[in-house]
């Protein structure tokens, strides 16, 4: 599998969730889902996946040492083009405002929304596919 979307997150049960919400796709190999639970083992994980697209980086903001926003520069630093939404369980003008400003191409409020963050796959899907 070379497609893949990243989930970095610091709740030990989001791993379940997302392979719970994305089965049917996990089980058809549309893509593949990787899971970082800390900034540095997400910026391992993104330098470690030389060849394969990562056609979305999902991060929660709030975790400790690393938080999402620092996880943004930096991932953006190793691959310019990569897109990146970020997660909050504080959903306010301010908060949103900082992740675009920041380059985040935008944000998702806990708890998360799995019909949108579909429709967000499927069009990095439908986006790759066309470059190809």
């Amino acid at each position: 599998m070379s497609v893949l979307v990243l989930v970095v997150d610091d709740e030990p049960d989001i791993a379940d969730l997302f392979r719970q919400q994305f089965r049917h796709d996990l089980r058809q190999a549309r893509f593949a889902l990787g899971f970082a639970t800390s900034g540095p083992q997400a910026l391992g994980l993104i330098a470690a996946a030389q060849g394969r697209d990562i056609i979305l980086l999902l991060s929660d903001i709030n975790m400790p040492g690393m938080s999402g926003f620092d996880l943004l520069a930096r991932a953006r630093a190793l691959r310019p083009d990569l897109p990146i939404i970020m997660i909050t369980a504080y959903d306010d003008a301010a908060t949103r405002s900082r992740a675009v400003a920041e380059g985040a191409e935008g944000l998702v409020a806990k708890p998360i929304d799995f019909t949108l963050l579909r429709i967000e796959i499927e069009r990095r899907l439908a986006v790759r596919e066309a470059r190809r």
